[in-house]
């Protein structure tokens, strides 16, 4: 199958389990990838501890995902 196109980077964005309302807690993970040479897509959670990451291909060759620059926040201790 073809995979969905991912156009621009993460900024900010914060995981929340589904049906998860008000502000994020410690352990809700905070992705972003919103500078210079970031490659973070989109985020999937699965679980606590497990999340689907897509790395946008590389800008000079889309065949290509060469390196993983994101910074993630706000994880709690063991997580």
């Amino acid at each position: 199958g073809s995979e969905d196109i991912i156009a621009g980077n993460v900024s900010k964005y914060t995981v929340l389990p589904v049906g998860y309302c008000g502000q994020p807690k410690k352990g809700h993970l905070i992705f972003d990838a919103c500078f210079e040479s970031g490659n973070l897509g989109r985020v999937d959670h699965i679980t606590e501890f497990e999340y689907d990451l897509f790395i946008r291909p590389d800008t000079c060759n889309p065949r290509f995902r060469v390196w993983f620059n994101f910074t993630v926040e706000n994880v709690k201790e063991s997580q």
